[in-house]
Parts: C-alpha cells; sequence; structure tokens
C-alpha cells in the first residue's frame, strides 16, 4: 500500500488526489488542510457572486469523499503550530504540497504601510469568511477607493465595492461584510494599471460584468487608449485583447450616467506613493508613462494625485511554502522538477509539488489538472523506491502526536450544516462561518 499525504484541499490538491486514485489501485490519501473547511481559493478566493465558479465545490467534494481519500482538515504543517516536515515524512511514503501562492506582492513605495493600504488578497479573504481575516474596518469612512492591477482579481474587488444589497443577499458572503459593502459608502473606484489596456491581464467576461452594474457608471479616458500602440489596428490583436479593447472603446465613446457613483478605468499611471492624510491613507500619487516601443513603459515625469481612504493592490502573488521545505527568496516558489521538490538542484525523496506552489499564480482553475497529473506522474514513477520504507499503517496517532487535532469529513459535514442554519436565521441561503472559534465550535459539535 502506497500512502500519500496532500498538502492542501484546493484545487490542485483535490486533483492530484484524483489523478493518485485513478491511476494507482493501492494508494491511500490523506488530504490535509490548516483549516478545517476544504475547497481552498474555491471557498475562500472565489467572488461570493460567481456562483458557476464556486460550483466546483461539487467536483472536489467528489474527490474527497472515495473511499481511498480522507479529508484531515485543522492539521497545519511546518511553522511553529504546524507538524513538522520531517515528521509528515516519516508519516508517509510521499508528501505533495498544494499550498498555493495567496501572498499579495508588495508595491515598494512610500506609504504602503499607512492604515487603508491593503493587498487585494487580505480584502478578498475578509468577504470571502476566511478566520484569519478580520475585521480591519476596510470601508469604514471610505468614499472613494483605489485599485491598483488589472487583472481579474483587481475587477473582481472593484465589483464588489460597488455591489448592492439585492446582489449580495443571495451569496454566502458573511452579514457582516455584506452590511459594509451594501452600505453604499463608496462612490467611486479607480482601477489603474501602469501599462496599456491591450496589455491588462482581466478576461472580457470579468470586464463585462463592471458595466452590468446597477446604478454604476463606467469611465474610459479616450486620450489613455489611443496613447496604446494596440488600438491602431484592433484587428491586429489577438482574440481576447481585441475584445477587451473593443469593451473599453465602447465605455469610452459614451458619458457615464450621472449616477453618483463611477468606477473609473485608467491606464499608462505607475504608483509612486500612497498620500496620508489625518494618518491613513488620502490617495495615491501616480506617474504618467508612456509606451518606450519595446513593449514596455516608462515613466514621464508627470504627476497626477488621486484621492481615496482606501488602497487595494492587486499586482501579483507570492508563495509561503511550509518551514523546511526549499524555496526561492523572491517568490516563494519551491524548485521542483515535473514536480520532484529540488534541494540544492538535488530531488528530496518523497517530496513533491503542484498547483502555484510549483509553478507560480498562473492560469486558471483548471490549470491545475494538467499540473497535477505531471506530478503525480513523477511520484508513480519514484513508487516502488517510495513503498520500500516502512510507515505507520495509520498516520493518525502520528499526527495527533505532532500536536495536530484532525477534523475529518463529518466535522466538515457539521460546519456545513451550521452554515445553513445560520443563512436560515438571517433569511438567507448558507452563509459561511468566519471566525476560527465559531468553525472549531460546530466541528466539534458532530
Amino acid at each position: 500500500m502506497l500512502r500519500v499525504a496532500v498538502v492542501g484541499s484546493g484545487p490542485s490538491g483535490c486533483y492530484t488526489a484524483q489523478n493518485l486514485v485513478e491511476r494507482h489501485p493501492d494508494v491511500h490519501v490523506d488530504v490535509l488542510d490548516r483549516l478545517p473547511a476544504p475547497f481552498g481559493l474555491v471557498r475562500y478566493g472565489v467572488a461570493p457572486d460567481h456562483e458557476k465558479i464556486k460550483s466546483l465545490q461539487g467536483g472536489l467534494r467528489t474527490v474527497l469523499e472515495h473511499d481511498r481519500v480522507r479529508f484531515l482538515g485543522g492539521v497545519g504543517v511546518g511553522g511553529p503550530d504546524g507538524v513538522p516536515v520531517e515528521r509528515l515524512r516519516e508519516l508517509y511514503h510521499a508528501v505533495v504540497y498544494c499550498v498555493g501562492a495567496a501572498a499579495g506582492r508588495p508595491l515598494g513605495i512610500p506609504g504602503e504601510e499607512l492604515p487603508g493600504s491593503w493587498s487585494a488578497s487580505e480584502f478578498v479573504s475578509w468577504y470571502s469568511a476566511h478566520p484569519d481575516a478580520a475585521d480591519e474596518g476596510f470601508l469604514r469612512d471610505v468614499r472613494s477607493a483605489v485599485v491598483i492591477g488589472v487583472g481579474n482579481v483587481a475587477v473582481d474587488v472593484t465589483r464588489m465595492l460597488m455591489r448592492g444589497a439585492a446582489e449580495l443577499h443571495g451569496t454566502d458572503m458573511p452579514q457582516a461584510a455584506l452590511e459594509m459593502l451594501a452600505g453604499g459608502g463608496v462612490g467611486a473606484v479607480t482601477m489603474a494599471g501602469r501599462r496599456g489596456p491591450t496589455q491588462a491581464r482581466f478576461t472580457t467576461k470579468e470586464l463585462r460584468e463592471l458595466g452590468r452594474l446597477p446604478g454604476v457608471g463606467v469611465s474610459v479616458d479616450t486620450a489613455e487608449l489611443a496613447l496604446d500602440p494596440g488600438f491602431v489596428d484592433l484587428a491586429a490583436l489577438p482574440a481576447a485583447r481585441r475584445r477587451n479593447a473593443e469593451v473599453l472603446r465602447d465605455w469610452a465613446a459614451v458619458s457615464p450616467p450621472d449616477t453618483g457613483r463611477t468606477i473609473s478605468l485608467r491606464f499608462f499611471l505607475r504608483p509612486v506613493q500612497v498620500l496620508e492624510a489625518d494618518g491613513r491613507v488620502g490617495g495615491v500619487r501616480f506617474e504618467r508613462t508612456e509606451p518606450d516601443g519595446r513593449g514596455g513603459v516608462r515613466g514621464t515625469g508627470v504627476f497626477e494625485d488621486v484621492p481615496a481612504q482606501l488602497v487595494l493592490r492587486s499586482v501579483g502573488y507570492r508563495g509561503m511554502p511550509p518551514q523546511g521545505l526549499p524555496s526561492d527568496p523572491e517568490t516563494g516558489m519551491v524548485p521542483h522538477l515535473a514536480g520532484r521538490v529540488l534541494s540544492d538542484g538535488v530531488p528530496v525523496p518523497g517530496a513533491y509539488v503542484a498547483g502555484w506552489i510549483k509553478r507560480g499564480p498562473t492560469g486558471v482553475i483548471g490549470s491545475n489538472r494538467s499540473c497535477a497529473k505531471e506530478t503525480v506522474t513523477s511520484l508513480l514513477e519514484d513508487a516502488p523506491a517510495l513503498e520500500s520504507r516502512e510507515v505507520p499503517g495509520d498516520p493518525l496517532p502520528g499526527l495527533r502526536a505532532a500536536g495536530a487535532d484532525p477534523v475529518a469529513w463529518p466535522g466538515w459535514l457539521a460546519i456545513e450544516r451550521a452554515e445553513a442554519e445560520l443563512g436560515a436565521s438571517l433569511g438567507r441561503n448558507p452563509v459561511k462561518l468566519s471566525d476560527w472559534e465559531a468553525l472549531w465550535a460546530a466541528a466539534r459539535s458532530e
């Protein structure tokens, strides 16, 4: 029997477990997660109003209910409170780390540390009910916000800032976050990128959603579009970029309705300083950029200040691997060869990676399938050597001895029931429990 631990129960972890049980007739997989709830970023990162994407939990659920897969939540790995990587290696023939890359990258500019300046991932965690995300008063006294970045996460947080109560009521968002977001205090959001619109990373589907928000106008500067060389001939652009450009061009051609609530999409603006007002964020100073003729941009020495009481940066992510794994100090990614963890260029026996911690924060949820398949192929090639080492018949006592208090699948089902009951008491669909105490209480009620 081959015993494998998969660390992380998001898409990459579940697809890894699925590959293993489909391709090896006598493998038993424990899927470990620091949280007592499974599904990773599908539960805690996908926007609450994107029900179609969140429905992917159904497929992940099927994997975790397989008779040779066991979900063990509440099991941290590495760090002062987690099971040491070395101990995990003793309990399993192989360990696959699928821990993602959820830490937001800093801008590295003055004022970034001011109250009211956050990574977009911190904001997403708050309205997605991640138990590590306390209510930091994100929207208290906020009239305008600046979102730095032009990818899908930037579009998500911009949209959520402008959503109304009617659209949020049917989601699983925590009640406190719903009430704060639906309060209507934010009247203007500026989403800014340092390069041109044809280089933006958002998808057309996400972009168009901004134009469908009730009572919200979208503003695009025609001069900024004209500055982009790609707008000279839209037909020459790749299809995805062309569709984005066409949407932006159509918005720029008309004045936004006078609704009092506006999203401004800005380009060729590079943030150089977060401005202070009364001890907290007061705005962002941008330097105007221009195309450098080589596909990049250069500064022009012309500056513009955009007032805001909230700044959300969405400029990429870095990995945070468990303590004890080798990693790149800049990106946080774990070095690997086809999924085999490398230390000083040499494979670490029985250690593997899949997902963002392996390849970086790229691709969509489905990209994790091929990524997991490559890693599992490497692991199964190594299986004869891995199985020659003796491990405990059941790793559970060893995990408990190392300080873990695992939440098995029935505990997760109890959390689901508690969330359904909470939603019913609020006249809503299931509402996620948003703090550690509530999650643990529900899990232990089973």
